[in-house]
């Protein structure tokens, strides 16, 4: 989930609903127990990533608010997997647990999203639905692979090996940008971490996402966040 969204609880279908948040908070050693203990048992594992907050829309604006496989399916089983070495590891005090633990579940994480698609019979427009569609896969990874390019729908066209007003068409329909509008999104996702790094002058910050010019960056960058380059470099730094 990205939020995530508010949710509660409950042992059946008929049973008191509970508000997850507040019984999570007051839950002791974060262990929640529901029911009579009757019937048939549900665990639950929680944990969450963070996302440095200029970009966060970047990615979970484009990401589904929840993915949700079903028992049988090929991911689920991965994941099953994923989730008895998390267990495993967990339980154990093994040198380098802490590490092996954040890897396993960064992978658990992209399995997740991986196979999602194949649930869904009609995905909503996001980053991952992009990415399940091969030609509109072949424009994202040219964008990333060169992000200085002077790209034109033509020239992703011609990297996905479509027509300019096919992959126009699919792409705004996977991934809910155009894929000039995404180009942008990217190229200021990548200028404001430079730009809060504060090891690189504007100049070539501006060069390394395919601006010819620090003004013409300067007017892209000030027309997508508000505010020009400098000032945003200078607030990020304060705080």
């Amino acid at each position: 989930m990205s939020g995530p969204p508010a949710f509660t609880f409950s042992s059946d279908l008929g049973g008191d609903v509970v508000d997850g948040e507040r019984a999570l908070a007051g839950a002791p050693d974060n262990h929640l127990r529901l029911g009579s203990g009757e019937g048939q048992v549900t665990r639950l594992l929680a944990g969450h990533f963070a996302i440095e907050p200029e970009n966060a829309h970047l990615l979970l604006d484009l990401l589904p608010t929840v993915v949700h496989l079903r028992a049988g399916t090929d991911g689920a089983g991965r994941i099953a997997k994923l989730l008895e070495l998390i267990g495993d590891e967990a339980g154990a005090d093994r040198p380098g647990g802490s590490l092996v633990l954040s890897r396993l579940v960064e992978v658990m994480l992209v399995e997740a999203l991986r196979s999602a698609p194949a649930t869904l019979e009609h995905p909503p427009a996001n980053l991952l639905a992009g990415l399940s569609d091969p030609p509109v896969a072949a424009a994202l990874h040219a964008i990333h692979a060169d992000v200085a390019r002077p790209w034109t729908v033509a020239d992703l066209a011609a990297e996905a090996r479509i027509s300019r007003s096919v992959l126009a068409e699919r792409f705004a329909r996977r991934v809910g940008l155009t894929p000039i509008e995404y180009l942008l999104s990217w190229r200021m996702a990548i200028a404001k971490r430079a730009l809060r790094q504060g090891t690189q002058p504007i100049a070539e910050i501006a060069r390394q996402i395919g601006y010819g010019s620090t003004s013409a960056f300067s007017t892209a960058f000030a027309r997508v966040t508000g505010s020009a380059p400098g000032r945003y470099a200078r607030r990020r730094t304060a705080e």
